[in-house]
């Protein structure tokens, strides 16, 4: 199995305690796929502390910070796109240079960002 990356899409699945989110998640568990979830997602969900689900969710991830390489790479994914999230773009730069999937619910501005970063790796709907 290709790796993957959770978009905030995914990770709403995961707190709202999604049944067939998490199966698939377990999957990926289960045939050493380590979901990764760029920090700029984290923070965009993130809410409080309350949020156990998520937490769970988070331990069988890797999250990796945004360096400034990283965010260099997604502003100008952002301008080829034209387009202004930059979390998606995060998202994408992150996916395209893993050639890792995206778990998203969010199809048409992943698929923009990836087409832009002349990325073939495949979107996953949540």
């Amino acid at each position: 199995m290709t790796g993957v990356v959770y978009d905030a899409g995914a990770l709403i699945a995961g707190e709202r305690n999604d049944r067939d989110f998490w199966i698939d998640h377990r999957v990926r568990l289960e045939s050493d796929t380590l979901p990764v979830v760029p920090a700029p997602v984290l923070a965009q969900v993130s809410r409080s502390a309350q949020q156990v689900q998520l937490r769970r969710l988070l331990r069988g991830c890797e999250v990796i910070n945004l360096t400034e390489q990283a965010a260099h790479a997604a502003g100008r994914l952002l301008g080829r796109a034209r387009v202004s999230d930059v979390v998606d773009a995060v998202v994408a730069e992150t996916a395209a240079a893993r050639s890792a999937d995206v778990v998203t619910s969010d199809r048409t501005d992943i698929q923009r960002l990836l087409g832009a970063a002349e990325s073939s790796v495949q979107i996953i709907d949540v």
